[in-house]
């Protein structure tokens, strides 16, 4: 659950303002906490004044350092927690910034009145001075709710489902194509032929065709965002089996591009995934391999690659082997047949038997429960379920590879893990997503499941690398 702090002059104008919106019911549902703090209960002065005089003259009154540093510490305990200070001084706020800020598990907002607030407790608390346009406002609480409601609605479940937050402006660099309602012909206006045909197919063309003409034409900044990400899908199409990871994040938007270079047939590439810290790579030689190594984000978590060069450039600094994988792809269009029939999207009501069998499965009881709660509240995963009683599941990972496959010993050979793999491969295939994932090198049964179910398997052998910690031993 992800936790805002507003730290704030007018808590109740952020209550308010929340609370009916379906932010408010998220955070009724337990997917989220909205805590609107006071400034003004932690100033020392009697008469609760929290402003005075800046030195060196000029208009208006400044925001003090101590109440504000107060509140910081009520909320954090002195904890290092992210900090955004609301100013049209700071970075534009963006649909990546969000992502980004929606991946910390708590978060303060510190809303500034007045002329400001004194510098020095902003170099002491905050970590991100952003802002949402270039104005002013009498005070930061708009511009918090803004960006709590684009942060917030990224959170897996806020919207229902996982889909929504990607049909919409701005995914993949792409603004949104044109929607219409009832009835047919409004004011002499109808509503184009395509969407009235029932043709699935010609409606996805036409919606993506809408986009890029919109996009190039309100947007053009995004635009050339989006053509090289068209490109760079291209160039890796031509080793689509072993590429199909980076193709997938590019196509799903969720990847940034940190480097590229070109050589022939031959690409370097760095990708990064900032929603849930995993880069993927593929580098030419050893130099190229120490160029991506060295702008590999400070808060990347894993790594996945297939040249073991590059693999021993990594483990240099700091990272350690979690795998040796073959990697397996779908590229069929035609749904699977799911011959075990009581398989069905996994809720809430089904964490403490899914989150248990998942660690068992990770090889310790200390394996962090987080994961599977995001990948449930993301509808991300399903279960097969025997009477009402749950017998095993299968999940997407975060970034958008198959897994998670798990079936009880008493229910194995009957075809159930094959079934539970179908059911999430045709939810993926609605999507119009490429199916892929990993099988550890020695897992002969995993490998003849996927080969069985029609996947391909990739050339080259691949190994998904995670940061170690400084403390960790």
């Amino acid at each position: 659950m992800t936790k805002f702090h507003i730290l704030t002059l007018f808590p109740e104008m952020i209550l308010q303002g929340l609370n009916p919106s379906i932010i408010g019911r998220a955070a009724r549902r337990g997917l989220l906490a909205l805590d609107a703090v006071d400034i003004r209960a932690y100033t020392l002065d009697r008469h609760g004044k929290v402003d005075d005089y800046p030195y060196g003259g000029g208009a208006g009154m400044l925001m003090q350092a101590q109440p504000v540093y107060d509140a910081h510490r009520a909320v954090t305990g002195g904890r290092a927690v992210r900090t955004i200070y609301v100013t049209p001084q700071g970075k534009p706020f963006t649909q990546r910034m969000a992502q980004d800020f929606a991946r910390e598990e708590e978060l303060v907002f510190l809303c500034g009145h007045y002329e400001g607030i004194d510098e020095r407790v902003l170099e002491r608390v905050v970590t991100d001075q952003v802002s949402i346009g270039d104005y002013v406002l009498t005070g930061g609480e708009l511009a918090a709710m803004v960006m709590i409601d684009a942060i917030g609605r990224l959170i897996p479940g806020v919207l229902g489902n996982e889909e929504s937050a990607g049909e919409e402006s701005f995914f993949n660099d792409l603004l949104e194509y044109p929607q219409y309602s009832r009835p047919e012909e409004w004011q002499g206006m109808r509503v184009p032929q395509v969407l009235l045909s029932g043709d699935h197919r010609l409606v996805s063309a036409w919606r993506l065709e809408q986009s890029k003409r919109r996009t190039a034409e309100r947007r053009p900044d995004l635009y050339a965002r989006y053509q090289e990400r068209q490109y760079l899908t291209e160039r890796l199409s031509g080793q689509k089996r072993n590429n199909i990871p980076m193709m997938e994040s590019l196509s799903r938007g969720r990847a940034d591009i940190l480097y590229t270079e070109f050589r022939g047939r031959d690409t370097a590439v760095l990708l990064y995934d900032r929603s849930c810290g995993i880069a993927m790579l593929t580098a030419l030689d050893e130099e190229t391999g120490e160029k991506i190594a060295d702008l590999l984000p400070g808060d990347t978590r894993m790594a996945l690659l297939s040249e073991p060069f590059a693999r021993d450039i990594l483990i240099k600094r700091g990272y350690a082997v979690f795998g040796e994988f073959v990697q397996f792809l779908y590229t069929r269009r035609e749904t699977l047949p799911v011959r075990y029939k009581e398989i069905r999207q996994l809720t809430m009501d089904d964490f403490t038997y899914t989150s248990s069998r998942y660690s068992a499965e990770q090889k310790g009881p200390d394996v962090d429960d987080s994961y599977v709660r995001e990948r449930i509240q993301a509808g991300a995963m399903y279960g097969a379920f025997l009477e009402g009683r749950q017998i095993g599941f299968v999940g997407i990972h975060d970034e958008g590879s198959l897994g998670m496959l798990f079936v009880e010993k008493d229910f194995r050979g009957r075809g159930v893990g094959a079934s539970l793999e179908a059911y999430a491969v045709n939810r993926m295939l609605e999507r119009g997503q490429t199916p892929y994932g990993h099988v550890a090198v020695g897992n002969a049964a995993s490998q003849r499941l996927q080969e069985g179910l029609g996947f391909y398997k990739a050339e080259k052998t691949f190994w998904w690398l995670e940061k170690v910690l400084a403390n960790d031993t």
